[in-house]
């Protein structure tokens, strides 16, 4: 698994470039190469008669991939980059780069790309891939959104964050976590929420907090020595990494955008079970991939198997 390249696809967007980014260092930290793809997409296929003349010509990979060469090349840092190889797929952009999945360790991409809505936060594309990619997919939102995390690094490693289900977050999610918290030197954060009933909320004045606080500490309690014995094999593992466990009455998704504000990676597992006829995303994961202020990490409960 370790000699799998990291994958990112570029379009030419600014989110992909961002994304590009956040893989060479991602790339680097990991010592692998970086593959980068472009996703050349047959047009002529979404036209309802045969033989027409396509609307919009296909895209030639080469400009994109060779100027994308380029500006890593010219780099101030480029002898410090990782190595760096460029493929173009032909097909759907989301059966591609999942397919494209099986062969690294990592899919980076960016929240939208360039034919995307400008309104959505989260394009189709990112969406298929955080839902079906054989490998862990991180999502890099627009620089827009990452200012505040950006600014909390000036006082050190900005966290990692793991949202933990105690009954749906696999092992392998931890260990995600962990390693790339050891990887940056950075805390990791471990949240798990628990429902607060409405009546609470009402008596707390609607504080979701204050009742996580004072409402339910016989919940608090035991949800927080389950997490700790999920937790210890990988805290003796890792002594390195300084663990932050959290339990907190609030809704899951609220918490874990709120901690994003100053996280450097917040990582969330992919269900074990398909929720619906084509995702196996969760309510938590997809509202945390629309409002995260950070990059988001969805990984999936099994690791891949290697390719050769």
């Amino acid at each position: 698994m370790d000699n799998l390249p990291v994958i990112t696809a570029v379009d030419g967007s600014d989110h992909s470039l961002r994304a590009l980014e956040w893989a060479l260092a991602a790339a680097r930290s990991r010592g692998t190469e970086l593959l980068v793809a472009h996703i050349r997409t047959d047009h002529t296929k979404a036209l309802p008669m045969a033989g027409s003349v396509p609307i919009l010509p296909p895209v030639d990979s080469v400009p994109l991939l060779t100027h994308v060469q380029e500006q890593i090349e010219a780099r101030e840092d480029s002898a410090e980059l990782p190595p760096v190889r460029y493929e173009t797929v032909d097909g759907s952009p989301g059966s591609g780069l999942v397919a494209l999945s099986e062969r690294g360790q990592l899919l980076v991409l960016g929240s939208r790309g360039r034919g995307g809505f400008a309104s959505l936060l989260l394009g189709s594309v990112s969406r298929a891939c955080t839902a079906r990619a054989a490998c862990p997919v991180v999502v890099v939102p627009h620089a827009a959104r990452t200012e505040e995390a950006e600014a909390a690094k000036a006082d050190g490693p900005a966290p990692v964050v793991l949202g933990f289900s105690l009954e749906e977050t696999s092992d392998v999610v931890v260990e995600f976590a962990f390693e790339e918290a050891k990887r940056r030197g950075a805390p990791l954060q471990v949240i798990t929420t628990y429902p607060v009933p409405l009546s609470t909320l009402a008596l707390m004045g609607g504080d979701i907090e204050g009742a996580g606080a004072t409402g339910r500490p016989e919940i608090e309690a035991d949800l927080r020595e389950t997490q700790s014995h999920r937790l210890r094999p990988f805290v003796q593992r890792y002594e390195e990494v300084q663990v932050q466990q959290v339990v907190a009455a609030s809704d899951a998704a609220g918490r874990l955008v709120v901690a994003s504000q100053t996280a450097g990676l917040l990582v969330v597992g992919r269900h074990r079970r398909r929720l619906s006829a084509d995702t196996f995303l969760g309510s938590a994961a997809n509202a945390v991939l629309q409002h995260a202020h950070c990059p988001v990490a969805v990984v999936p409960p099994q690791p891949a198997s290697p390719l050769g």
